[in-house]
């Protein structure tokens, strides 16, 4: 059985997830202050029984609390002796609970707001001003307080913006962790650094110095496989293990014929120079276009993708002695959207590495980063001495260019991918947007549009242009690339790329829609 999370050393702040959109926005947003938080399902309270817990946020949600069937308060929030912070649909929940009343409003309350702080001594608005610029997202507000409990802010269409009682309960209209309110990340570091007392101890170095004393107590003397995949999720992973357990690591680098154009030389000569561990390639793309062929659902390529990865690493194992682990770079909003994060969690899509593994796995996991955000898998990357390349690479998903092609993967269609791959990569590079970007990517689309060139009609394949800005890879906004930059690039895929004949850019932001098509 794998240990407990690399956070459970840690001083703990627990978000009570009520369904917000801003839900995992809470959770970075603390972190950001040095302090491990833990998203918790509603309907989990067992799930607050944290080691170090010190305080206890509640989401937003999109229900009302009066509705039939609308997520309630736990019990555990109130008895749980740390400081609470309700956040709109949590402060909502606080105020019904305890003998308050909710009421609906005329119209929903939503953008820009000005809140006034009726009193500035509570530590919630230390040092902050008497007026507030807020973001608001509701459709009810607290028409009576509970008992106990005073009004520390107000709007004008919300009388009360924020209650507190003498027992360390506060509670806000208004969304402090979104950037449009923008003193939002002091009035949590209020909560969390001075409510809840926290020292702020989650730091890159502390990460790195706990995951390698949690990765040597569970391997002991046993050996390591880590399946690399060139992204700096498995290179952080390799490196974390290899500071642990030494030369009992050998690094597997299968090449399933779904990556990047030149990527598998690429990534043996990076590792060669930065990572001096055994390191393996096997040549599996045979296998990997024989599982894919026909398949088109996108959940069960990544699932085909998966068993066949770990067959392949089993296969690989036999010829290592004592090889018993397997290392792999499974980060947090892994686990969420694949579901895995809490009973009743929604399967956005199954990760190879989470939610695609066999029951029969012959290897019992190390995922030293499972509890991370992509920016502090970064910071840890770093601190271990990892260079800029590795570091910063772009995000590739496990399952390859696989889950970049709609419809069946064949040689043709990765053969198509790949340059438009190739043109996208070469005309970002030499914009110097590279760092701007989190993460860009071209989508090889299962439509065909008419068109013209050279003076004949033609049906050809569509390519889409995805590029997002974000710092969790949690949400995510569409990236305004210069127009002459994105024309260059339309330009050289038509004319450069055999077949296709129309270019698109993607502008949905995460939410709605995910980094990755599929």
């Amino acid at each position: 059985m794998a240990p407990e999370s690399v956070g459970a050393a840690h001083e703990t702040i627990a978000v009570l997830d009520f369904g917000s959109q801003y839900s995992q926005l809470i959770a970075r947003r603390t972190r950001e202050l040095g302090v491990h938080t833990q998203l918790v399902a509603h309907h989990r309270p067992d799930a607050l029984a944290l080691p170090n817990l010190k305080g206890i946020i509640l989401s937003g949600g999109p229900a009302s609390v009066y509705e039939p069937g609308a997520p309630q308060l736990p019990d555990a929030v109130l008895t749980a002796g740390v400081p609470v912070l309700g956040i709109c649909y949590g402060m909502q929940l606080l105020a019904r609970t305890l003998g308050g009343r909710v009421r609906p409003v005329a119209s929903r309350e939503y953008g820009p707001a000005r809140v006034s702080v009726n009193d500035a001594e509570h530590a919630l608005f230390a040092n902050l001003p008497g007026g507030l610029d807020v973001w608001m997202s509701h459709g009810d507000v607290v028409e009576e307080l509970p008992d106990g409990f005073r009004a520390i802010a107000s709007s004008a269409h919300s009388p009360v913006s924020a209650m507190a009682n003498e027992n360390g309960i506060v509670a806000l209209q208004f969304h402090p962790e979104v950037h449009h309110t923008p003193l939002g990340m002091d009035v949590l570091r209020n909560f969390v650094l001075g409510m809840c007392g926290c020292r702020g101890d989650w730091t890159a170095a502390s990460i790195v110095a706990e995951s390698v004393r949690r990765i040597r107590a569970q391997v002991g003397t046993g050996r390591v496989i880590c399946g690399l995949s060139g992204g700096v999720d498995s290179a952080v992973t390799a490196a974390l293990v290899g500071r642990a357990v030494g030369d009992r690591l050998t690094c597997i680098l299968i090449d399933p014929g779904l990556m990047r154009a030149g990527e598998i030389a690429q990534v043996e000569a990076t590792f060669a120079r930065n990572l001096q561990f055994d390191l393996r390639t096997v040549d599996a793309a045979a296998e990997f276009l024989g599982a894919l062929r026909g398949v088109v659902d996108p959940e069960k390529k990544r699932r085909a993708i998966g068993r066949l990865f770990i067959r392949v690493f089993e296969r690989e194992a036999a010829k290592i002695e004592d090889a018993d682990f397997l290392a792999q770079g499974t980060i947090y909003p892994d686990v969420i959207e694949s579901g895995a994060s809490g009973d009743g969690a929604a399967v956005i899509k199954s990760h190879h590495n989470v939610g695609a593994l066999p029951d029969d796995l012959e290897f019992e996991l190390v995922e030293p980063l499972r509890d991370l955000f992509k920016d502090e898998v970064r910071k840890v990357g770093a601190q271990l001495g990892l260079p800029d390349e590795l570091v910063w690479r772009q995000p590739f998903p496990g399952p390859g260019l696989a889950v970049r092609i709609i419809g069946e993967v064949t040689v043709e269609r990765l053969t198509t991918l790949r340059q438009a791959d190739a043109i996208l990569l070469d005309e970002i590079e030499r914009a110097g947007l590279t760092r701007e970007l989190a993460q860009f990517l071209a989508v090889l689309t299962d439509s065909r549009s008419v068109g013209v060139m050279g003076d004949s009609r033609t049906y050809g394949q569509l390519v889409a242009i995805r590029a997002v800005t974000t710092d969790d890879f949690m949400t995510a906004d569409w990236a305004r690339i210069p127009h002459d930059v994105l024309a260059r690039i339309s330009s050289r895929i038509v004319n450069e790329v055999a077949g296709v004949n129309r270019v698109v850019y993607d502008i949905t932001s995460k939410p709605p829609g995910t980094i990755e098509w599929e």
